[in-house]
């Protein structure tokens, strides 16, 4: 009688939905989404000392622009965009440019608590949170190559400051209409190129391995 209740009282409690969970090994294409932050107007980007990377110091939000793309670091995870207030497309830890992971703690406007005594001048101490599997493939990513020049900065998309507030073109078609004719940047980063494939009219949804055409997973 007893086990009969327990069954019973079971066929009345709700089940929350189970949630998707992002894969990290393709690259299928699926709309983006907001990740609870809202930029409602172009960003005051300015330069990061000597690194190829802008941030917005007036923003509440740990923005920047390298590239050609909007990086976002927010609840412990990178994403990505070609427009400054998203949708945003969730990108592996492995996958982020050595550039971005670089930018000093300083320039961290909402920084983790695990930034905490870390040098304000030197890099977010990666290798430490993400573990040695993180380190091992992507041994180096803090050392700069005396003998290899910095990249130039990509052109910031000044045009985005047309589409603010209403105007703000918050479907992917419509921002990637406007960005293919406005912005004719030639990324130099692997990860930005097959991004900026994927961005151009009539691509459909398609999966690639780490090395044949991999773009970031959308969330």
């Amino acid at each position: 009688m007893r086990h009969l209740l327990i069954v019973v009282s079971l066929l009345f409690v709700p089940f929350a939905p189970a949630r998707a969970e992002v894969s990290v090994g393709v690259g299928i294409h699926v709309p983006g989404v907001s990740i609870g932050i809202n930029i409602p107007a172009y960003p005051k980007l300015v330069r990061v000392p000597n690194y190829p990377v802008y941030y917005d110091p007036y923003l509440r939000v740990n923005l920047f622009f390298y590239d050609g793309l909007y990086w976002v670091f927010q609840d412990d995870k990178w994403y990505v965009s070609a427009w400054y207030n998203g949708p945003w497309d969730w990108v592996d830890p492995f996958d982020v440019p050595v550039y971005v992971l670089r930018v000093p703690v300083r320039y961290y406007r909402v920084p983790p608590p695990y930034f905490r005594g870390w040098h304000a001048d030197a890099p977010p101490r990666w290798h430490e949170h993400w573990g040695r599997d993180w380190q091992a493939r992507r041994s180096g990513w803090e050392r700069q190559d005396r003998h290899t020049p910095r990249p130039p900065r990509a052109p910031l998309p000044s045009y985005q400051k047309h589409y603010s507030g209403d105007r703000y073109p918050g479907e992917f078609e419509r921002q990637r209409e406007i960005r293919t004719e406005r912005y004719r940047y030639q990324p130099r980063e692997a990860f930005t190129r097959r991004y900026e494939e994927r961005q151009r009219p009539g691509d459909g949804p398609r999966e690639g391995g780490r090395d044949g055409g991999r773009g970031p997973a959308r969330r």
